[in-house]
């Protein structure tokens, strides 16, 4: 039994008693020593030995102290089993970092070392430890992450691997050429069945010729053990007709397919796995292989959260009315298109009109913009435009979510582009509005009377908070006047104001006092980069 076994069995007077003792003992014992008479000449080397044993034994009492010590703080009065749960946070990370938990005391030690769990993650970045953790986790599920590419040189870790590949739950592969070649690159490691294997993620670095290969195509031992798989993500990773009878798949990601895509192909395999409750996609399809009209629909009724990532080729209106969306599903749409903002003038439209019939059964939906020109997220609580674009077009998609219940409004006008009316054009749309988040916008002298505008926008709002405006002294006093106006105007006014700059220059104080006498709560924050909380 351990020091901290025994402590958890002593009251606290049991625990100094038996600490005073063993100290009086070891201080009687250097005193008797100390009141002998002179040391002679022919004693010294006996005498010196002892001097040694008494230090060593002293050293080894403040041990004993600073165990007992240690075994009071409240983290030691865990059972292990709890201690042990704790750190899987850790390991689950990089198992690297459990050690260090390991050395805090014996305690620590024995709870975490003893926990199977904890050891459970293999992988090439910590090939030194692979030994330690294969040993410790006994026969406990893994989670193998391999980088082909650095094991090339050196099979040791391939050698100490094998035979617990049949634990492996989590297989996660990166750094290799192609899904093919895997078997050559890994020798031996999939000649034993993965039957336990429940997550699989591919990511080849170079992209495929064919993402849908043949019927004939040999399927490639990696996709041997997998209908057990609940999580798949590929990334530029041929999806072989194994995959298709794939019957317990929840999870599904396909990133970074920039060669051309077979839509009917796709819609085919989603078919083939209709208990999926996540997607995520990151696609470009075939120029024309996306029309209008669905080639079939597929039901997903099990579908919590889907978002695509595609390029101005996609008509995302077929992909979109392909999809029988269940009610309460989270749906994101992020267009790509490098250039600028004027290139999106043929896609914002499509994408919001195939939005359109979805948003009733959806409950959130963000449509994102990259460069960033329209970004809508939220539960009907939140609401969010970065860099409103030129093209009302594009803000008329605005129309087709229910903003009346939106608390929350974040706006971020792109450099360059005229403020205009724009705000006060989007605040007729938030009703119930209570706080607005302005960030990195330059107004110009005379652009904040939307602010008191006829008739008063958004009546319940009570804060407002700019984040790195870099609003000058003008316009810090601007915006006390204009508060103090529509305060006159409607009786109502914000109560707080938050002012956030990203500068090693403070706001002038001169100003910031004129404005507090228009608002009852003002924050300044000088050289932030985040907000703080205006809930």
């Amino acid at each position: 039994m351990t020091a901290p076994d025994k402590i958890l069995e002593l009251s606290v007077e049991q625990l100094i008693s038996a600490l005073n003792k063993k100290l009086l003992m070891e201080c009687a014992g250097v005193q008797a020593r100390a009141q002998m008479p002179p040391i002679s000449r022919d004693s010294v080397a006996t005498v010196a030995v002892e001097i040694d044993t008494l230090e060593k034994q002293a050293r080894a009492v403040l041990r004993e102290v600073f165990t007992l010590k240690n075994s009071l703080r409240p983290v030691n009065r865990l059972p292990p089993e709890v201690l042990a749960s704790c750190a899987t946070f850790v390991s689950d990370t990089d198992p690297r970092l459990i050690v260090s938990l390991t050395h805090v005391c014996r305690y620590w030690h024995k709870a975490i070392s003893s926990s199977p769990r904890n050891w459970a993650s293999i992988a090439t970045a910590w090939k030194r430890l692979v030994p330690l953790c294969l040993e410790r986790s006994g026969a406990v599920p893994l989670a193998v992450d391999i980088t082909v590419s650095d094991i090339k040189s050196g099979r040791g870790f391939l050698k100490s691997l094998l035979p617990s590949v049949p634990r492996t739950y989590s297989l996660r592969l990166t750094g290799y050429s192609s899904v093919e070649a895997i078997v050559d690159d890994l020798p031996g490691f999939f000649d034993s069945p993965m039957l336990n294997l429940v997550s699989l993620e591919l990511q080849q670095s170079a992209a495929p010729v064919q993402p849908f290969p043949s019927d004939e195509a040999p399927t490639p031992p990696v996709f041997r053990d997998i209908r057990t798989l609940k999580s798949l993500h590929l990334t530029q990773t041929p999806i072989y007709p194994a995959l298709f009878h794939i019957t317990s798949l929840v999870k599904l990601e396909l990133i970074g397919y920039t060669t051309p895509f077979d839509f009917r192909a796709f819609i085919g395999f989603l078919d083939s796995h209709l208990a999926l409750e996540f997607v995520d996609l990151d696609i470009r399809f075939t120029d024309g292989s996306v029309s209008e009209t669905p080639v079939r629909t597929v039901s997903l009724s099990h579908l919590r959260h889907f978002s695509i990532t595609c390029s101005e080729e996609i008509d995302s209106r077929g992909l979109l009315s392909s999809i029988n969306f269940p009610r309460g599903t989270s749906l994101e749409v992020l267009l790509t298109r490098p250039g600028n903002y004027a290139g999106f003038g043929p896609l914002l439209p499509s994408a919001l009109n195939a939005i359109r019939g979805l948003v009733h059964p959806i409950s959130s939906v963000k449509v994102q913009m990259n460069p960033p020109t329209l970004q809508l997220s939220g539960k009907n609580s939140y609401l969010s435009l970065k860099a409103l674009g030129r093209h009302t077009k594009f803000y008329s998609g605005i129309e087709l979510f229910s903003t009346a219940n939106v608390r929350e409004f974040h706006v971020d006008i792109h450099p360059g582009l005229p403020i205009d009316n724009r705000l006060s054009w989007v605040l007729e749309l938030l009703p119930a509005l209570e706080i607005l988040v302005i960030s990195k916008t330059v107004f110009p002298p005379g652009t904040l009377h939307f602010l008191a505008a006829e008739p008063v926008l958004c009546p319940s709002l009570h804060t407002v908070a700019f984040f790195d405006c870099g609003l000058p002294v003008e316009m810090v006093k601007e915006l006390g006047d204009v508060i103090t106006k529509r305060y006159e105007k409607f009786a109502t006014r914000p109560h707080r104001v938050v002012l956030v700059y990203n500068t090693t220059t403070p706001p002038n104080r001169q100003a910031i006092q004129q404005l507090r006498k228009s608002v009852s709560c003002v924050e300044v924050r000088v050289d932030d980069d985040k907000l703080p909380d205006l809930s």
